[in-house]
This record gives structure tokens, C-alpha cells and sequence, in this order.
């Protein structure tokens, strides 16, 4: 079992910029993808970023490409998301998310690829 819990959100104003972090604990995490994804009031769950084990790959969502990097201390089992350039439309409940082994090559995105979930964290962007 993998026990995921996520800090580091919080309310800022657009343009502005969080950093959230992902702690994991209950194993290691080698060879394990990582993921963030977000759930906004209303709307289904979306994906946000993901990164394999050795980072070797990373994937990103169009929405937020280049606004958002996603990095891992494997070292210390846990999993960053930098969000710069904030927008009003990042608002959502932000969740990290594992599962082992690579994403597929395609449908990447698809939310229910994870196994394991960490209990959110909110972002609001005020305009």
C-alpha cells in the first residue's frame, strides 16, 4: 500500500505561483509514475502532469504547459508541482496520484490509470 498526502495549496491571486508537494510513505516508490491531477467544482477529475520513476518521462497537460513543472526527491519519496502564472481557471482541489510502472503510450491522460490517492489539496485563484 502506498499512502499519498499532498500540502502546499492555498489562495493566490492570478500570476501568482504555489508549489505543492506530494509525501509518500507505506514503500518505496521505485517504479512508481506520479501524477497530479484536479478536480474543479462541477467538472469530472482532469489530468495535470505525471512523471515516471526516473524521470525520464514527463507529460503535461495542454492546459497547463509551460505555466506547471512537475519533479521527485525519490530520495525522500515525494513528488513537487511548481504552478506558475496562476489563472483563475487552475482552481480545483489538486490530488496526487501513483501507480507502478510507466503510463501507456497512448491515453496517457486517462485519470482511472492510478492506483493510489492522496486526499487533495485546494488551489483557488482569485482574479
Amino acid at each position: 500500500q502506498v499512502q499519498l498526502v499532498e500540502s502546499g495549496g492555498g489562495l493566490v491571486q492570478a500570476g501568482g505561483s504555489l508549489r505543492l508537494s506530494c509525501a509518500a510513505s507505506g514503500r518505496t516508490l521505485a517504479g512508481y509514475t506520479m501524477g497530479w491531477l484536479r478536480q474543479a467544482p462541477g467538472k469530472e477529475r482532469e489530468f495535470v502532469a505525471a512523471m515516471s520513476w526516473s524521470g525520464e518521462y514527463t507529460y503535461y497537460a495542454d492546459s497547463v504547459k509551460a505555466r506547471f513543472t512537475i519533479s521527485r526527491d525519490n530520495a525522500k519519496n515525494t513528488v513537487f508541482l511548481q504552478m506558475n502564472s496562476l489563472k483563475p481557471e487552475d482552481t480545483a482541489v489538486y490530488y496526487c496520484a501513483a501507480r507502478f510502472g510507466r503510463l501507456p503510450s497512448s491515453g496517457w491522460a486517462t485519470t482511472s490509470l492510478y492506483a493510489y490517492w492522496g486526499q487533495g489539496t485546494q488551489v483557488t485563484v482569485s482574479s
